[in-house]
């Protein structure tokens, strides 16, 4: 299904501007005191790497294709060997869902390339 590349590059920490789009999309999923203490509990996670294929299992979320815009722009990073951000990731406590809080199109470009890739990820 997916094509290997050697190696996809990843920035050592999410980029800064990673964290407002997390809480922009948090503040839709939980109240605003809750999204805001989610983000500062990201923002001290430590980095951990799971396989593309099981953060989709548990987010149960579908697959975007690579006529998104978002996602084909984040494969011809890929492809060029440039760094791309580690997601930020929620557990869904009461759901039992993974919610991505911020880097939705880049699990897709990643995993349309490599399902079995290990993509680094704050989760809290």
């Amino acid at each position: 299904m997916s094509r290997r590349v050697s190696r996809i590059a990843w920035l050592a920490k999410p980029e800064a501007h990673n964290y407002p789009a997390a809480l922009s999309y948090l503040s839709l999923v939980y109240d605003a005191r809750a999204a805001a203490r989610l983000v500062r509990q990201l923002r001290e996670a430590p980095v951990s790497s799971f396989k593309s294929k099981d953060i989709f299992r548990a987010s149960r979320l579908s697959l975007l294709g690579i006529s998104n815009l978002h996602v084909e722009k984040d494969r011809r990073k890929i492809r060029k060997g440039k760094p791309i951000s580690p997601l930020l990731l929620v557990r869904g406590r009461d759901s039992g869902r993974l919610v991505i809080a911020d880097g939705y199109h880049r699990l897709c470009a990643v995993y349309s390339i490599d399902e079995d890739a290990l993509i680094p990820c704050k989760i809290v």
